[in-house]
């Protein structure tokens, strides 16, 4: 019974420090956002063939475009991964939108479209989808070029109270890339949870478009820093996270926001 009593009043004692870490934190009070859903098309190409690749990207990207441009989504991009693991994609397609049928509708555009049935699309080892919702997010409007995407992928303990992402999003994350955001080390974040549960719930992902190389060790070293100067902050987020299975993703990006 003591030892139950002592570790709930360290999980209360983290929650608290959370909240004071908020309050250090934001000049301002952060708050949800409507919710936007990102689609994400993931695909395991041979090397062989990823010039061909690039190709039926660039004609996909035409009907994206004709959606951007009407407003039906808000953002798109593609990726190509830097780091190959031996499960994972080599490239990505992605659009967002602030609902789940603008999303789709797009979706069912696309596979119309002749890119769809490319070869080399029909000769993927892999491919697998996603349907993400964010609540937090933010970009500066634009089109960029070979620039990078970063993709942290964090499970919540079993015990992580219902809103543990809210609140990491709210007092940790979002300071931290705002700040990153405003001085232009990153044109875009967003903090990802499955709208379509495809795989258990439980996770979810920091995403960020770094300007540059340099930005990736700038982001770095915000993180650092900030847990240097709330050294609560670090327990807080390790109170909720099991990070047994966190893993990370690096990727060469074009994009566009609106």
């Amino acid at each position: 019974m003591f030892k139950k009593t002592a570790l709930v009043l360290v999980g209360l004692a983290l929650l608290a420090a959370i909240a004071t870490l908020g309050l250090q934190a934001q000049t301002s009070e952060v708050k949800e956002k409507p919710r936007m859903y990102s689609y994400v098309s993931n695909w395991t190409i041979p090397r062989g063939q990823w010039a061909d690749m690039e190709k039926a990207t660039a004609t996909t990207q035409g009907e994206l475009e004709k959606a951007f441009a009407d407003g039906t989504i808000i953002g798109y991009g593609s990726d190509t991964n830097l780091l190959h693991t031996e499960d994972g994609s080599t490239h990505d397609s992605w659009w967002s939108a602030m609902s789940m049928a603008g999303l789709i509708k797009v979706l069912e555009q696309v596979r119309k479209t002749s890119s769809s049935m490319s070869p080399v699309l029909s000769g993927a080892t892999k491919h697998w989808d996603n349907i993400y919702v964010s609540r937090y997010y933010n970009w500066h409007p634009g089109s960029w070029k070979d620039v990078y995407t970063y993709v942290s992928s964090y499970k919540l303990k079993a015990d992580a109270p219902d809103d543990a992402v809210d609140q990491l999003s709210k007092n940790l994350i979002v300071p931290i890339l705002e700040k990153q955001l405003g001085d232009g080390t990153i044109h875009e974040y967003e903090i990802d949870t499955q709208a379509v549960h495809t795989e258990a719930p439980g996770t979810f992902l920091i995403v960020y478009i770094g300007a540059s190389a340099e930005a990736l060790d700038k982001v770095s070293a915000a993180v650092r820093e900030s847990f240097k100067a709330n050294p609560m902050g670090g327990p807080a987020f390790g109170s909720m996270v099991d990070f047994t299975p966190h893993r990370d993703e690096l990727a060469r990006t074009n994009a566009a926001y609106k």
